[in-house]
């Protein structure tokens, strides 16, 4: 591909290290639905399948050079990260799933300036390339609007999941539930902070959840008269963290009464639920997507602090001849986690 130009106000990067988002393996199945969905929003530009798109989203740069109409604050060769979005007169436009601006896979991609953050404390760059897949997990949980008395349960504990789970840890919410059918990811969960770790084989996350959630005697002797006949339990806050056909309409299915249940995993296909079973329970039901720029650059110091162990994620790094083999190996749970693209190798 040719060299990209920084326009006004962009800057030229060499990447350094980009995850390989479980969005990306989605995206590379379900592309066309992508496409056909994108009619739904006004303003965005879906992909021409037609034409080339080079994918990444999370990742970690080193700056080249700079375009015009730029303040320069940062030398060249600084260690930077950014939403992967770039601000043009149009509008914000993403990175990465785009035929116009190409994404971290790339040995070159394009910045904007003003979305910079330079990566503190010499922080590597294959751990700063996890700020983007933290941020979702901090924004997640921000969105489910904690209360504190909450027994939250996380269901899926891929790089998503783990995320929600530091996220919960750093709430200081507690017990934090867990389930994952791999042995490996339940592992992880607990390194990041899970206190019970369920796998679904064995044991019913939501009757695990129950064990764990049974009020305290004073608080099951002050509800009102016509709670007491409802089972004895705390608030549930539910993660649904894994995004295929089914998960919903099985969180319907185990949800006590009143949970709130905050959809992080992306789901790239249609899918099927029983509304009646969230009306009779009365759930509340949280889609959400992403981060705001507060959080990414919180995302980014909590790992440079080594408030959360981003290393224990990443379980390998390819170079660009590497992709396709990576993105076979992430669909086995006990291989991999999380695998950076090093497109300079």
């Amino acid at each position: 591909m040719p060299e990209p130009k920084p326009a006004a106000g962009q800057v030229l990067v060499k990447t350094l290290a980009c995850g390989i988002c479980g969005s990306d393996l989605h995206a590379r199945k379900h592309a066309r639905h992508m496409v056909e969905l994108a009619r739904h929003f006004p303003g965005r530009k879906p992909m021409d399948l037609a034409r080339d798109v080079v994918f990444g989203h999370e990742f970690c740069c080193e700056i080249v050079d700079y375009g015009q109409d730029t303040q320069r604050k940062l030398k060249a060769g600084t260690r930077v990260c950014s939403l992967p979005a770039l601000l043009t007169p149009e509008g914000p436009q993403g990175i990465g799933y785009s035929n116009d601006n190409i994404g971290g896979y790339a040995e070159r991609m394009l910045l904007s300036e003003a979305l910079l953050l330079e990566v503190p404390n010499g922080l590597a760059a294959e751990h700063a390339a996890l700020t983007e897949p933290l941020a979702v997990g901090i924004h997640a949980v921000e969105k489910a609007n904690v209360r504190g008395d909450e027994v939250p349960l996380v269901i899926g504990c891929g790089p998503v999941g783990l995320a929600v789970i530091a996220a919960l840890k750093l709430k200081g919410l507690h017990p934090i539930v867990a389930a994952d059918y791999s042995p490996a990811r339940r592992a992880l969960a607990e390194k990041l902070g899970a206190d019970i770790v369920v796998d679904p084989a064995h044991a019913q996350p939501y009757a695990t959840w129950a064990e764990h959630a049974a009020m305290s005697p004073e608080q099951k002797a002050a509800r009102p008269p016509l709670q007491a006949w409802r089972p004895a339990l705390k608030p549930a806050l539910i993660f649904e963290c894994v995004g295929i056909p089914g998960l919903i309409q099985q969180v319907f299915e185990g949800a006590p009464r009143d949970a709130r249940v905050v959809v992080v995993g992306v789901c790239m296909e249609t899918d099927r639920s029983e509304p009646t079973l969230g009306i009779v329970k009365e759930l509340n039901v949280q889609y959400v997507l992403g981060y705001t720029p507060d959080e990414f650059a919180y995302s980014l110091r909590l790992i440079a602090e080594g408030q959360v162990d981003a290393a224990s994620l990443v379980t390998a790094t390819v170079g660009i001849d590497g992709v396709a083999a990576a993105f076979a190996d992430l669909a086995n749970p006990e291989a991999h986690t999380k695998i950076i693209v090093e497109p300079w190798r």
